[in-house]
């Protein structure tokens, strides 16, 4: 063999191991990088490799083409020299073909590196989006193993419960959920993992702060190859403020249903004690002074007046009883029950009063806005059976659309005067709060309380219109804030107070009365003609317009109940009216819930006296009504 033809075979061999040398190279730093790439999970560990695996790639490619050069540095001279024989042509092309080869492998492995990058970036992508739908979720997602212990937390954790990663790591899933609800959600797990798929359920589950919060759960069964359940997905929704929703809805439907239990009990009460008052005072008149029976009659009248209290106490919380209001100056009002309150209240509570120069004017009725303020402070005293401060104020106060959203009711927004009547007693815990306003409710003891006075407040506020709220806590005091709408309307003058005693007098006018209580209509009729007047009774609207077409005389002053089957006494006053213009107008109802006199659809000359009522206070009524049309009655 030629020397130059062994020189050749020699960097063939070279070559061959040259190549050898390469591909183990190669081999070892992909092996390498994908070592490394599988240990890769989390989103910074991936970006970490992936910078190292841009390098490694980068040495290798720089090694490869290294030795590719140093092949061609080699084999390119021997090439230029010829063969002479078939041998050498075929190692020529061998030669070519394994450069061929080694290039054509870079470019793979590039093209492999980008594939893989472009990879590498949608699963990133993927876990990115993943983060964000985790972290920004409102519920909480959780992934815990068949024994209940936690696997995965989601970052909404910290947020609605205050949880961090570190706080619920090591424990169990029913460490902080309430001790009455654990066997109830430990049971759907069993549940779960026996049926393969979850239920829903509601239970509470402490916060951080120690507080408890209603959630509402529901698991999803991860099972393994085998079909048996290996993990549970648990969505975990705050419902607290649903919840809260709820209970103050059920709270409002039932205090609307005893509403108006209690505004028909009423109604048909003071029905019966007219009658008891009318026949009581009857037997007075009729009894000789000293007489036994007169102490017997005057215990009638007393336990009457009794009963017809607790009925408009049951009238105001109903919102069905009648008001006057007028355009008044609260100012004026706190300031004419100073010295009333001060009794009221005792010398061992001091009364503080801060009152707004520029204050408001409301519209509502004086004597109730005056019961509401007393009632609040009679509550306030009994809750410092030791003595302490009392702060009424007033201001001016204007809710906005963003104010109102506090409230779970509906909150008309606008201009309002708010009335606060603060305490510095005991204080109320929650519980007691949400039942403050319940008819009967009372935390005093047997016998010392009827429990209708807040509930008296919360009727008179609500059916002028107003809102009112408490705010306590207990040791902290008490605040309830009234809110009443504010006019612009000038303050009414009062209304010109008659003297009734001196004004009982005989009458001689036509009256007609109207009364579909059979008994109460005789009591009535029976003490307008003792009076002296002539009286037309009807049961009824209808009857009344018959009996005032029959009458061919004039009829001075209606009397009509508000409230009646088939035609209301409105409606029967608007008639009359219209064929009798001089005929004056007097409403009597246990309640109505709507406006009465000037406000309602008759107009002046209308008045009204409210059931039950003593004979004098009806006569004195009628009498107004007669001597002093241009008074008017509102409402």
């Amino acid at each position: 063999m030629r020397p130059g033809i062994r020189r050749k075979v020699g960097s063939a061999a070279i070559d061959a191991r040259t190549f050898c040398l390469v591909f183990v190279v190669r081999g070892i730093l992909i092996w390498g990088m994908n070592r490394m790439s599988s240990v890769a999970n989390h989103q910074s560990t991936i970006q970490r490799v992936e910078r190292r695996e841009w390098v490694l790639w980068s040495f290798a490619i720089v090694v490869t083409l290294l030795l590719t050069a140093g092949i061609i540095s080699v084999v390119i001279p021997v090439l230029h020299q010829g063969f002479g024989d078939f041998s050498s042509l075929r190692m020529s092309l061998a030669v070519r073909g394994l450069i061929g080869l080694v290039l054509l492998f870079d470019l793979y492995t590039i093209y492999q590196h980008l594939q893989i990058s472009r990879i590498r970036k949608l699963l990133v992508q993927q876990q990115e989006l993943f983060r964000l739908i985790s972290e920004n979720a409102g519920d909480m997602i959780a992934v815990v193993d068949v024994h209940g212990n936690r696997i995965y937390n989601s970052p909404s954790y910290k947020r609605i419960l205050g949880y961090g990663a570190d706080d619920l790591d090591g424990t169990l899933g029913s460490e902080q959920i309430h001790p009455d609800d654990r066997d109830m959600v430990e049971e759907a797990a069993r549940e779960a993992r026996d049926r393969g798929e979850g239920r829903s359920v509601q239970y509470r589950m402490r916060h951080k702060d120690g507080t408890w919060r209603t959630l509402e759960s529901s698991a999803t069964v991860v099972s393994g190859p085998d079909g048996r359940a290996e993990k549970l997905v648990i969505v975990n929704r705050d419902i607290t403020a649903r919840k809260q929703l709820e209970e103050q809805f059920r709270q409002a439907q039932k205090m609307e249903a005893v509403g108006r239990l209690s505004g028909g009990v009423a109604h048909d009460f003071n029905n019966l004690l007219s009658v008891i008052m009318g026949y009581a005072e009857f037997q007075q008149e009729s009894l000789q002074p000293g007489d036994t029976l007169c102490t017997s009659a005057d215990e009638i009248l007393k336990a009457a007046k009794k009963a017809a209290s607790l009925t408009r106490q049951l009238l105001a919380f109903s919102r069905q009883q009648v008001l006057d209001p007028k355009v008044i100056d609260l100012n004026n009002a706190v300031a004419d029950m100073e010295k009333l309150l001060l009794r009221l209240i005792g010398e061992d509570i001091e009364l503080r009063t801060s009152l707004s120069q520029s204050l408001g004017r409301v519209k509502a009725d004086q004597s109730q806005l005056e019961q509401v303020i007393m009632n609040l402070a009679v509550n306030a005293r009994d809750a410092m059976p030791e003595g302490g401060k009392l702060s009424i104020s007033t201001e001016n106060f204007a809710m906005d659309e963003i104010f109102v959203r506090r409230y779970p009711y509906p909150v008309q927004p606008g201009p309002y005067v708010l009335l606060s009547v603060t305490d510095s007693g005991i204080g109320m815990d929650s519980e007691t709060k949400s039942r403050a306003f319940e008819p009967f409710f009372t935390t005093k003891e047997k016998g010392k309380g009827t429990g209708l006075g807040l509930a008296t407040v919360y009727g008179v506020v609500k059916q002028s219109g107003g809102y009112i709220e408490i705010e306590s806590s207990p040791g902290a005091g008490t605040t309830f804030k009234i809110y009443l709408p504010r006019v612009d309307e000038e303050v009414e003058a009062p209304t010109r107070i008659s003297g009734a005693a001196s004004r009982i007098a005989i009458g001689k006018e036509v009256i007609l009365l109207v009364e579909d209580e059979e008994s109460l209509r005789r009591l009535t009729r029976a003490s307008l003609e003792a009076s002296g007047y002539k009286v037309l009774d009807a049961k009824d609207g209808l009857d009344a317009l018959e009996i005032s077409n029959q009458h061919d005389g004039a009829i001075d002053l209606l009397l009509t109940d508000v409230v009646m089957p088939g035609m209301g006494g409105r409606a029967l006053a608007r008639e009359l009216v219209q064929r009798r213009s001089e005929m004056r107008v007097v409403y009597m109802s246990g309640y109505t819930g709507q406006a009465v006199g000037s406000q309602g659809p008759v107009g002046p000359g209308s008045y009204f006296v409210a059931k039950p009522f003593t004979r004098e206070v009806l006569i004195s009524k009628i009498r107004d009504a007669l001597d002093y049309p241009a008074v008017v009655e509102s409402k």
